[in-house]
């Protein structure tokens, strides 16, 4: 079970956002991962729950930040209920997109596992709905993911395999990279694997027909 700590920080500028303390791993259903997530100065200002099926979909997603609080989950493309402390604003949405996307690293890997590409391939198209910090704010993007690389290190603990992914926002045309290793970010924009204490899990292998937007 991979459990670390993530640095975060403004991609642009590289101001310092904090940091995710998380821990994660694969289970009868899927993959889940939580964490906590801390200002500069060491406070409190939020947390994620994310559970993945076998195929990569959102089973439960749960994030606060801000005083507010997202539950979501794949229900009819996406469905998900936002509220603040008292309740008085919750309101329901949905939108026909394949996922979840946020500011936690989470998001990177949930969505690595959807998708799949596969080396040499054409990129691959997913509609996600993002939540925003720091008032977990929705709106939907549509992004662009390839694998670009894939690279086996030898590791005290056995082979590592990093798989480098190339980002496209469809709606900027911005383009970035990403390097995952199993369930953990290596390196992303805005994101720093600063700790792990245990090597990242291997996720089981199934039918990556089931797993690819376009075929559901």
């Amino acid at each position: 079970m991979p459990t670390g700590r993530y640095l975060l920080h403004d991609p642009y500028d590289h101001s310092p956002l904090g940091e995710e303390h998380f821990q994660c791993a694969p289970g009868p259903s899927g993959w889940r991962y939580v964490s906590q997530r801390l200002t500069p100065e060491g406070d409190h200002r939020g947390s994620v729950d994310v559970t993945l099926d076998d195929l990569g979909r959102p089973l439960r997603v749960e994030m606060r930040a801000g005083g507010w609080q997202v539950r979501g989950a794949a229900l009819d493309g996406v469905t998900w209920v936002r509220t603040d402390p008292t309740g008085e604003h919750a309101a329901e949405g949905n939108a026909p997109a394949h996922a979840f996307t946020g500011a936690s690293p989470a998001f990177l890997v949930a969505t690595a596992r959807l998708l799949r590409p596969h080396l040499g391939e054409a990129p691959v198209r997913v509609r996600l709905v993002e939540f925003t910090d720091p008032v977990l704010a929705p709106f939907t993007v549509d992004r662009t993911w390839a694998l670009t690389g894939s690279e086996t290190h030898s590791t005290d603990s056995g082979p590592l395999v990093v798989d480098a992914y190339r980002v496209t926002d469809l709606g900027t045309g911005e383009q970035h990279t990403v390097h995952l290793a199993g369930d953990v970010v290596l390196a992303a924009p805005g994101v720093e694997l600063d700790d792990l204490a245990s090597p990242p899990s291997a996720f089981r292998d199934v039918d990556r027909q089931g797993a690819d937007p376009d075929d559901r």
